[in-house]
This record gives structure tokens, C-alpha cells and sequence, in this order.
């Protein structure tokens, strides 16, 4: 009885510790695009960016991305229309789904938590984003 106690506990421990849970509102915030890392290994750093992304998510999983530029006094203008975005869960992943008058597509999270968001696409390209943090000049 004890051992069937042990291998009971053993299989219960083990299937609690598979993936860590994504806490989807992290994604609420300015984003900027660290690197692109293609499928074929090549990797592009952005060291500079012109522009960010503006993500909002309600209770509901949906929301916008819009990308942003910024001036020194930290004003946000748009510079694109907004994206519509919708969280949705598909083969076990955590996916953004992304809708705009010329196109809809998704891409996979594959790690976000409150200074960092990694996501895959479907060309297996892989976008690395950090917390944007506002110059104090």
C-alpha cells in the first residue's frame, strides 16, 4: 500500500511540473523588439529602434498592438493603425492572433514574463522583445 502511495505521489509531482504558467498580463505595455532570430539560424540585433509596440489585452484575451515612436519628453505618437489581437490556445500553446484589414495571422508564445516576450511565427522566425524603458534625459 505504501509503494502504491509513493508511485501515486511520484506521477502527481511529475505532471504538475510541465510547463510554467504564462501570466498573459505582462503583455499589457511598450514592447521593443530586441532581435530576430530567422529560421535559418541567422540572427539580426536591433541596437536602436524607431519604433515600438503598444499591446493591450482586456480580461476578455482581446486587444491591439500598435506600433509607437516616442521623442525625448516621452510622448507616444501612432504610427501605424492598430492590430487586433486575440489570445487563443491551440495544440497546447499559448497563441496571438493578429487581424488587420490585409492579413491575419498568429504566432506562438514561447516565453513572456514582465521584462521579456518571445514568440515564434509560422515561418519559424523567432521575435525577442524587451520591456520598453523610457529615456530620462
Amino acid at each position: 500500500m505504501k509503494q502504491l502511495i509513493v508511485i501515486f505521489s511520484f506521477i502527481l509531482l511529475s505532471s504538475c511540473a510541465s510547463k510554467p504558467e504564462i501570466e498573459l498580463s505582462n503583455l499589457n505595455g511598450y514592447w521593443e523588439i530586441e532581435e530576430v532570430i530567422l529560421a535559418d539560424g541567422t540572427s539580426h540585433v536591433y541596437k536602436i529602434n524607431e519604433t515600438i509596440d503598444f499591446i493591450t489585452l482586456t480580461d476578455s484575451l482581446v486587444g491591439y498592438r500598435q506600433k509607437m515612436k516616442t521623442d525625448a519628453d516621452n510622448n507616444y505618437t501612432p504610427v501605424t493603425t492598430k492590430e487586433q489581437i486575440k489570445i487563443i490556445t491551440e495544440n497546447d500553446s499559448i497563441k496571438v492572433q493578429y487581424h488587420t484589414s490585409f492579413s491575419d495571422w498568429k504566432e506562438t508564445i514561447i516565453e513572456l514574463n514582465n521584462d521579456r516576450f518571445k514568440v515564434v511565427n509560422q515561418h519559424q522566425n523567432v521575435y525577442i522583445y524587451k520591456r520598453y524603458i523610457p529615456l530620462n534625459l
